[in-house]
């Protein structure tokens, strides 16, 4: 399922290392730009920087023809999380976020993502 702005769900976003995603989005960043956190599904990317959150949607057969979506923290509107549930199978987190422009994009987070602290930097750069 392709990470977009769009779409009503991504699922089973890993963390991945910020080495992985630096050279795909290198070109993007603008001054002072930097890449914060990384995840990512079996081809797809997210990536959250101190300004924005790219996304990044692997095509095609061989995965050489990608589509980059942007939106800067500036255009969140409102923003929700949801935290695992304790001694739950699969733990898995939620963040919803509904962009000024009407957009709302929904992730879900497996493993061992720290929801909180993806909240919090949102927050601070939002509020």
């Amino acid at each position: 399922m392709a990470i977009n702005f769009n779409k009503e769900s991504t699922f089973n976003l890993k963390p991945t290392s910020l080495d992985n995603v630096k050279k795909e989005v290198q070109g993007l960043l603008i001054a002072g730009e930097e890449c914060a956190m990384a995840f990512q599904t079996v081809r797809d990317q997210l990536v959250f920087t101190n300004k924005r959150i790219i996304s990044i949607d692997v095509q095609g057969l061989t995965g050489k023809r990608k589509s980059f979506a942007s939106m800067p923290y500036s255009k969140v509107q409102y923003f929700s999380i949801q935290t695992p549930g304790f001694a739950e199978l699969i733990s898995d987190s939620e963040l919803f976020i509904m962009f000024s422009n009407g957009a709302t994009a929904t992730f879900e987070f497996k493993g061992s993502t720290d929801i909180g602290a993806i909240g919090r930097m949102i927050s601070e750069y939002v509020l």
